[in-house]
Formats: structure tokens, sequence, C-alpha cells
């Protein structure tokens, strides 16, 4: 609750209320009964522009444009005076709180000074690196998916939400050519979008699986899957695109494994069948 404006910290008005256990117009109107304690330099009231300023930068005061008049902050100052007009043991406690918070927030900010400035620096070199990467990076097709690559033991996500961007690329047909599936296979094909066709392809169809298959048909666009023995390897047509995967997609980011997008068709491998 504590922000910066004007070159020191301060809260709002009706955050301190709320830490008070008062409402924003009765702290204000005790304010205004003794406002010979409060100066310029213990309390001001934002400008139209430092409002809209904290709005921007405070994701949790997005209200404040709702409201017709423009609040009043306290400096560390004009909180600590706050407890001589509002007597009660609320007010009283949660003034040495907020006075304990702003000691610490000092403290913290003169030992790490060395520590921003060098962060500030470092931001100052990202954004200009980032202006760099920015203007190569319109000039790549960033669209495309690679055509071969490897994923190591442990990048099990990576390569799951791989394999998934590839699903939803799909637009008429996706068929998966893999000897050993389960259910969380069934669950990457549904990541397909609506209308596009897909098929499975596995050396045998267990009971569990014929399990699994029927009970995600009854819930979810269906997938047809098929016994076929005569491939090794694992095959995933994106539309007519055929991918080679060194490992089930079940297994993948387990153990190392290579993927390769090959320079036949999908229909290819179907009429080989």
């Amino acid at each position: 609750m504590i922000i910066s404006l004007r070159g020191t910290y301060v809260m709002l008005d009706r955050d301190l209320a709320y830490l008070y256990g008062v409402t924003t117009s009765r702290l204000n109107e005790q304010v205004k009964r003794n406002i010979v304690r409060f100066p310029e330099s213990f309390r001001f009231q934002l400008t139209e522009q430092e409002r809209d300023e904290v709005i921007a930068n405070c994701d949790n005061l997005k209200m404040l444009k709702y409201n017709p008049t423009l609040p009043y902050v306290f400096t560390e100052q004009g909180i600590a005076q706050l407890s001589s007009v509002l007597h009660s043991p609320t007010a009283i406690a949660m003034s040495v709180k907020i006075m304990e918070t702003f000691v610490a927030m000092r403290r913290f900010l003169l030992t790490n000074a060395a520590v921003f400035q060098r962060l500030e620096l470092l931001e100052h070199h990202q954004m200009e690196t980032d202006k760099k990467l920015e203007a190569v990076f319109k000039k790549i097709d960033l669209t495309l998916p690679p055509l071969q690559g490897i994923f190591f033991d442990g990048q099990i996500f990576d390569a799951y939400a791989f394999v998934c961007d590839l699903i939803r690329s799909a637009a008429k047909r996706i068929i998966l050519f893999d000897n050993y599936v389960d259910d969380t296979v069934l669950t990457m094909l549904d990541k397909r979008v609506e209308g596009v066709e897909a098929r499975l392809y596995t050396r045998h169809v267990t009971p569990q699986l014929q399990l699994d298959i029927a009970r995600h048909n009854a819930q979810y666009p269906p997938i047809a899957v098929l016994e076929f023995s005569n491939v090794h390897d694992r095959f995933l047509c994106v539309d007519d695109t055929v991918y080679h995967f060194g490992a089930s997609l079940k297994d993948l980011g387990k153990k190392w494994f290579a993927f390769s997008r090959m320079e036949i068709t999908a229909d290819v491998l179907l009429e080989k069948m």
C-alpha cells in the first residue's frame, strides 16, 4: 500500500482508513478538524495526472478512476500524526506497525542501493537488447514448427507443449502411429480444434485401452483407434505433414529423444497399409 509520489513515499487515505477500521470520509473529517497538524508536507491531494499514474501502475487501485473526488495521500509524518486524531486502540496500534514498516523499507533501500543501481543498468541494457531481438523476430516466421530437434530427459513439459502445439495446428486430420499409447495420449489428441479428425494406429488395443477409449468417446469428440502391427517407429501426421518421433507420445521427455519433419506426405503412409 506504500507508493512513491513527488519524490517521497505515501499512503492513500482509503488504504489508511481500511487499516484503521474507519471509513475514508471519517478519516478525512478528523483531519479537517485538526488541519493545522497536517501541512502540505504531511498530507496532499493528488492531481488528475497523479491519480491516472497511480491507477496505471497499481492494479489494485483501478477503482480510483470511478471516484468523483481526487484522493488524499499521507506521508510518513502525516501517518504518525494521524494517531493523535484517531484515538481508537486499533488506529494507534496500526500507526505503530506502519511506522515500523517505513523504517524497515528505508533500511532495505539503503542496504541494497548498489543492487538497485545495477538492476537499473541491466534493465537499460535489456531494453536495448529487446529492441534488437524484436527487429530480428519481425523477419522470422515464428509460426512454422522446427524441422528437427532433440528433447533431453526432464523436458517433459517442453516436449508435451511442442506436440500439443502441433496437434492444435491441424486443420483437417491427425493420424498417429504409436504402439505404446495410454489415456495421456487421448488427452493430447483432445487439443485439436473442433472438426479435426483423429485416428490412432497401435499394435494392440488392450482391454484397459478399450475401456479408456469408450469412456473418452462418450464425452469428447471421438478418436478412432485401430490395430496395426507393421510399424516400429512413431509417426504423427498433421494434415499432410509427417513427423517422426524417437519416443512414444506417452513417454516424451522422460529420456532423450529426437523428432524430425519428413519429406513425405501422410497419404504415402496410408497407401502402404
